[in-house]
């Protein structure tokens, strides 16, 4: 067995433990991942950051979200914009349309079954965690509505299995801090799925 198929393997059953609520496993499985950091945090700009610190030579990074992640257009990146596939992916880093450029969001129908070597997911409110268990929410017209479709949840389940496993290199969860004086975006949207993967122990990445 590659490496690289040893190393998927492990970061794909933590990923599997994290959406399927068995936040025990995924700290236990996470302790033997050394050479594939997770990390988590709350502001943007930190992930970009860390980012752009390994985006070195032919390595590619870049910014993907659940297409359901409506309210990340209020912190710039807008999850319904079309994506230029081949310029995304193929850009040079001063390339505007470039995943490197960190600029525009992929979500999963450009990402899936392709990777880059360092991702930073954007988490939307679409998928939240409350004391035990997730609920899952659609956006439409100015408000989120709750799914209670068990085929819907499931799919969107599967959305975040996809986008957790497209960094070969790495990944950052980007989970936004919310805002009390927008109703679209509360704080408690975000923070329980912040605290869920602390407890599945991806490490805080520290501001910089």
């Amino acid at each position: 067995m590659s490496v690289r198929s040893y190393k998927a393997e492990k970061v794909a059953a933590w990923v599997n433990s994290v959406v399927d609520g068995r936040a025990v496993e995924a700290r236990k499985i996470i302790r033997a991942i050394t050479d594939y950091p997770i990390h988590l945090t709350r502001s943007l700009a930190t992930a970009k950051s860390w980012l752009k610190k390994r985006t070195r030579g032919h390595r590619r990074s870049g910014l993907i979200a659940s297409s359901g992640a409506r309210r990340l257009r209020a912190l710039g990146l807008d999850v319904k914009s079309d994506v230029d596939v081949i310029h995304w992916f193929l850009g040079p880093p001063d390339d505007v349309r470039s995943s490197c450029f960190l600029e525009v969001v992929a979500t999963e129908f450009a990402v899936q079954g392709l990777e880059l070597d360092w991702a930073c997911l954007c988490w939307g409110a679409d998928l939240r965690r409350s004391t035990n268990d997730w609920s899952f929410h659609r956006f439409a017209g100015s408000r989120w509505n709750s799914v209670r479709s068990e085929i819907k949840s499931q799919y969107m389940v599967n959305k975040y299995r996809v986008l957790l496993t497209r960094a070969r290199q790495g990944v950052v969860i980007w989970i936004p801090e919310g805002d009390s004086s927008d109703e679209t975006r509360l704080p408690e949207y975000c923070d329980g799925a912040a605290e869920y993967l602390r407890q599945c122990g991806a490490s805080e990445l520290e501001d910089s």
